[in-house]
């Protein structure tokens, strides 16, 4: 099964795409969408984009806050974005199916670049938002190139390039951005005009130092793994070498290809059963963009992944958004994840900056004949059976279940914060130990207690997680620690990490210094729905919150929270999947002191077996079966909990509650919360997952 994220409207009929055509089970099995989908979506997104055109067309002012560059340069996003979009679908018909988008967007680029129109574009200047927009423009531009720019008048083609030629010698972002000016610059150098080769080439150096291997950039110096290795790092030396055609440096090409190639091995497995992609990162109001790189992967023949793959991922994706609100009622795409949320926003996001999902269309650039298209779509990697991923150099764990189609991502390595001496500060959307495409985290974060473990300040703050220093990734395992800073204290204290990852379960070990009496609080994964708030209920040493459709987020005490109090904190407008959201929680009242060993499970799961209902489980009073209440290793038979390594070692507390209990641990019988840990005299803690399956983790 493959649980909703939201309640969703009738999947018959979709008001805000009126104009969609039948699902077409024989080609598309999985999704029933094809390429009359993605055609009638781009033609339902350009045309409600039409009320706010400027009377030039040069410019779309949407509703909506501005963003910090202001009005005029977010009218020219709208253009520049959406024109992207044009570009794909004028280019995907060969010009025939879209006259009127061909006359719209030649009178915007003309207006666009008259200084003496009430219109006219802002200048490119030193790291100025015109900088992106231009990369859209000189992308559109050269992908309509017959139907556009070959039938602009001489006057105005020497505008265009006069205004892309602003990014000579101007100083860009050492970021993404510096593929902007390689993008910009190659196209001028496409049509004869004034460029710098030596900038061209510098940008794609840079890109050189931010690789990390294994198909993964950061963004920038630092540790800032994100989608920007998708819609952006990836994306651009594919679209900078159709541009570039022979001038293009061919070996350079080849080793884009296949980092391309490399990172799509990982990419594939993002996307949740549902389509929903994992929620992380910024710019995420760009949502569907997440699959430029699978259509990327095709037109540079760098993909391995089979075509009716790509084409199940990249519908998929596309779909879950329809079916949630986007685009809303008037065709429009908001700032927000599935309804307007601005929490999901930067200060660089304007009103149209969620129309960089243009980039998502790239693959109507590939004909209709093509085997993306033709071929029956593909199960995704989700769909096919349980899968755990090691990514070493973003320095993340992903873990898939294809009961409930549900990704999960364990963070241990993306902080997105610039190297030492910058200030490290959290941002919810790189600072929690895990994201999925199920659920996202509570914005703001400062007192949010999600997937996140924290030392408490006499007055609730908890403190954050900050720097995150990487420890290595590996099979089921995946580690980090970071400083915690209590409020007016420069003292750190160290909080060391393994999260042990198992199908639906996630175990983390935590080695926690903090001075004695400092209450510690961990939480669990934020579910949030708009149709209810999610049921909440608690025990000794446990706490669940359950959405109505049945996903649900359980957190457990497996060793060293003794006397933990447990809870499930409510929230409302704080999360982008829902208004009404819950986390489940527990809090130890007082650490003793020194190095504390915490280990914890935290579960987010739509199976009901996982989650153990007990209509599944065919017992209706589920903690009375003999058979499983007698059961030795569920319920503490003296031969285990007579174990020296289990009760009696100085580092398990002599706490019988904490291994295997149910007075403890709540209901060991379901699988959601049966998982039982063994902690040896030495430190070592042995977990012994439900199915069976057992793990160490060394001290």
């Amino acid at each position: 099964m493959s649980a909703p994220h939201v309640s969703l409207p009738d999947p018959t009929h979709l008001s805000n795409l009126p104009r969609l055509p039948p699902a077409d089970p024989s080609t598309s099995p999985v999704t029933g969408w094809t390429r009359a989908h993605w055609e009638a979506v781009a033609d339902r997104l350009l045309d409600a984009l039409t009320p706010y055109a400027s009377p030039g067309l040069a410019q779309y002012r949407l509703p909506g806050p501005p963003s910090h560059s202001g009005p005029w340069s977010d009218g020219l996003e709208g253009f520049a974005r959406s024109f992207l979009l044009a570009a794909f679908r004028i280019a995907g018909s060969g010009g025939r199916e879209t006259p009127g988008l061909i006359e719209r967007y030649a009178a915007g680029l003309e207006s666009g670049t008259d200084p003496r129109s009430p219109d006219h574009w802002p200048p490119i200047t030193d790291r100025s938002q015109p900088m992106v927009e231009a990369a859209s423009v000189a992308i559109a531009l050269h992908e309509t190139r017959p139907w556009i720019w070959d039938r602009l008048d001489d006057r105005v083609r020497q505008r265009i390039a006069d205004w892309l030629g602003g990014f000579l010698g101007a100083v860009v972002n050492d970021s993404n951005w510096r593929l902007f000016q390689v993008i910009t610059e190659e196209f001028l150098a496409s049509v004869g005009a004034p460029h710098s080769r030596a900038e061209i080439d510098a940008g794609l150096a840079r890109l050189e130092d931010w690789y990390r291997g294994d198909g993964w950039y950061t963004d920038g110096d630092g540790r800032k793994f994100d989608y920007y290795n998708a819609w952006a790092l990836h994306l651009y030396p594919v679209l900078w070498a159709r541009i570039a055609g022979p001038r293009a440096d061919s070996r350079l090409v080849a080793e884009h290809r296949a980092r391309l190639r490399s990172f799509l091995h990982d990419h594939q497995h993002f996307f949740g059963g549902d389509g929903a992609p994992v929620h992380q990162g910024r710019s995420l109001t760009y949502r569907f963009a997440t699959t430029a790189p699978l259509w990327a992967g095709v037109l540079a023949d760098a993909t391995a992944l089979p075509p009716g793959r790509t084409r199940r991922l990249a519908s998929g994706a596309l779909k879950h958004f329809a079916e949630r609100g986007v685009p809303d009622e008037r065709g429009l795409l908001t700032l927000g994840w599935y309804r307007p949320f601005l929490p999901v926003t930067q200060r660089y996001s304007g009103p149209a900056s969620p129309y960089w999902a243009s980039k998502a269309f790239l693959g109507l650039l590939l004909p209709a004949d093509h085997p993306v298209w033709t071929e029956p779509e593909e199960p995704g990697p989700a769909d096919m059976g349980d899968v755990r991923r090691a990514l070493p150099a973003p320095g993340w764990l992903l873990h898939s279940t294809a009961a409930d189609g549900i990704v999960r991502l364990v963070n241990h390595g993306s902080d997105r914060l610039p190297p030492p001496p910058a200030t490290a500060e959290d941002s919810p959307h790189y600072a929690r130990f895990a994201y999925s495409s199920a659920t996202a985290p509570e914005t703001p974060a400062d007192r949010a207690p999600d997937n996140h473990v924290a030392l408490l300040a006499p007055d609730g703050t908890p403190t954050p997680r900050g720097r995150i220093h990487p420890l290595g990734v590996q099979g089921a395992r995946a580690a980090s620690w970071h400083r915690a800073v209590l409020p007016g204290s420069d003292e750190g204290h160290r909080i060391e990490t393994v999260s042990v990852a198992h199908g639906a379960w996630e175990v983390r070990v935590h080695r926690v210094d903090a001075p004695p009496g400092t209450p510690v609080r961990e939480g669990g994964w934020a579910v949030a729905d708009d149709s209810a708030p999610p049921v909440a209920s608690t025990g000794p040493g446990r706490a669940r919150a359950r959405r109505a459709d049945g996903l649900t987020s359980t957190i457990v005490a497996l060793h060293g929270w003794r006397d933990a109090g447990a809870a499930v904190a409510r929230a409302a407008g704080t999360n982008a999947c829902g208004h009404h959201s819950a986390t489940p929680c527990l809090t130890l009242p007082a650490h003793p002191g020194g190095t504390h060993l915490l280990v914890t499970l935290v579960v987010l799961s739509a199976d009901p077996e996982v989650n153990g209902d007990p209509e599944v489980k065919g017992d209706p009073e589920v903690n009375g079966d003999p058979e499983v209440k007698g059961d030795p290793e569920v319920n503490g038979d003296p031969e285990v909990k007579g174990d020296p390594e289990v009760n009696g070692g100085p580092r398990s507390n002599g706490d019988p509650r904490m291994n295997g209990d149910p007075k403890s641990n709540g209901d060991p019988y379901a699988r959601g919360s049966g998982t039982r840990v063994r902690v040896a005299v030495s430190g070592e803690v042995e977990i012994h997952f439900p199915d069976g399956t057992r793990e160490r983790v060394p001290r």
